[in-house]
């Protein structure tokens, strides 16, 4: 396979061995499952691409018997915590997360976790990684909601409950934060989606902290913030899971992605700029 082509889509680009048609995956800003090449790689990698929940360079994956997990994963993440977040907003006046146990078990957790498997059988180590703590993540919630099993009930007695919670959002802010260290010399919409859930994080678990500390009404604006950067990192997934499925044979236009000045792609451009401008 040459460098570059990854998927093959039917469009008219080359004949693979297969018989269908490969494709490039290089376009500059967009979804580049179609596009023609910007950027050659001299090990033949291809650029960072939220779509394919890569964080950096990666090698393509030839004949692969497995379609792209990330959309599902990512779409499964967006559902989720966009309906929590809208919880932490106190939309229409809904306080209470119970609804959002069943998309906890079947969607964010059970879904997003295969999702983060079939990520490490196609190879991508990021995404497995994310994909699958993020189901874990919606799953254990989903049992911090169970009343039976009485988790955060058991901390009333000594009134450290939202300390407690607090503990448990923090670990999954600093465990964000170090996903998004690797997202630098990825894409802008790459990179926003975990800076955005990495600050709900934040505000969830500072809100956490102040409510034991008796401060109901600061408590209550700082999961409202949570809830505003869960929402916007929600929208996010859903921007990237498009990008990883919009293609010349289901989609009239792609998203662009802006991959940063810093990366491969970004600085094989400038360079293409510059050889142009000097030519």
């Amino acid at each position: 396979m040459p460098s570059g082509v990854e998927k093959d889509i039917g469009t008219s680009t080359g004949a693979s061995t297969n018989g269908t048609q490969a494709t490039s995956r290089l376009d500059h800003g967009h979804n580049p499952l179609y596009q023609s090449p910007s950027y050659q790689d001299p090990n033949g990698r291809l650029p960072a691409f939220g779509g394919e929940f890569q964080p950096g360079l990666y090698k393509p994956i030839a004949h692969r018997k497995f379609a792209n997990p990330a959309p599902l994963g990512l779409s499964a993440f967006a559902l989720t915590t966009f309906v929590l977040s809208l919880i932490n907003l106190q939309t229409r006046g809904v306080a209470e997360p119970n609804i959002v146990a069943c998309l906890a078990l079947g969607y964010g957790g059970l879904v997003q976790l295969l999702a983060g498997m079939w990520e490490m059988a196609v190879g991508n180590t990021f995404g497995a990684t994310a994909l699958s703590s993020y189901g874990g993540f919606w799953i254990s919630y989903a049992v911090l909601l169970k009343p039976s099993w009485e988790i955060l009930p058991a901390y009333a007695e000594s009134g450290t409950t939202d300390s407690a919670l607090g503990f448990y959002l923090t670990g999954w802010f600093i465990f964000t934060t170090l996903l998004l260290l690797l997202t630098f010399r990825s894409t802008v919409m790459f990179f926003s989606l975990f800076f955005t859930l990495d600050l709900a994080f934040l505000f969830l678990a500072v809100g956490a902290f102040t409510g034991d500390n008796g401060n109901a009404s600061a408590a209550t604006n700082l999961n409202k913030a949570g809830g505003v950067f869960g929402l916007l990192a929600a929208f996010l997934a859903w921007y990237n899971a498009f990008a990883g499925i919009a293609d010349s044979s289901n989609s009239f236009f792609t998203v662009p992605v802006f991959h940063f000045p810093w990366s491969e792609k970004g600085y094989e451009a400038r360079r293409a700029k510059s050889e142009a401008l000097t030519a």
